[in-house]
């Protein structure tokens, strides 16, 4: 019996959104990420989610994400920790297809956009729930944070495509 191609892909993407999972356990595991700026954390998941977005589309790349954020919030959240997460991730994602789609942006570039977007998404939703506009005092580090994670995940996503057997060299 043969593999068909809709089975080949629904497996290559359950592979892929084991392994974001597992990249944001690791994650919660690091404690070097302890800053003096809390909030702040590298993304790892996202190297997966943006591989996802390029080799598949921006619907794939949903439903992994919204997938492992719903699996790690409740292993190591809670339901505060999924809206955050939530409304950064469809901001984020939103925003790096958009740009992906102009094909005026490297990797590395839509996923530093899709960085700094994911925290913008997630000062709106605190300021939403606490209704304090203090908040987005916080809006400029964060960004900067989202732009420098969004910069690594991009340009380690772009190695590792590199890499698979069917990317022309």
């Amino acid at each position: 019996m043969a593999i068909s191609k809709s089975s080949a892909r629904v497996a290559v993407l359950g592979v892929l959104g084991a392994l974001a999972v597992i990249m944001g356990y690791v994650e919660y595991l690091i404690p070097v990420i302890n800053t003096a700026i809390p909030g702040i954390r590298f993304g790892m998941a996202n190297i997966v989610i943006v591989m996802v977005l390029y080799i598949f589309s921006y619907r794939e790349a949903l439903a992994v994400s919204v997938l492992r954020l719903i699996i790690n919030a409740l292993l190591f959240g809670n339901i505060f920790s999924i809206l955050f997460s939530l409304s950064g991730t469809v901001l984020s994602l939103l925003v790096m297809c958009l740009l992906k789609k102009t094909g005026l942006f490297s990797m590395t570039g839509v996923s530093a956009a899709g960085g700094a977007f994911h925290n913008i998404g997630q000062i709106l939703m605190a300021w939403a729930i606490s209704g304090a506009s203090s908040v987005l005092l916080y809006m400029p580090v964060l960004m900067t944070a989202g732009v420098l994670t969004g910069t690594f995940t991009g340009a380690a996503a772009y190695i590792v495509m590199r890499k698979l057997p069917w990317q022309e060299s």
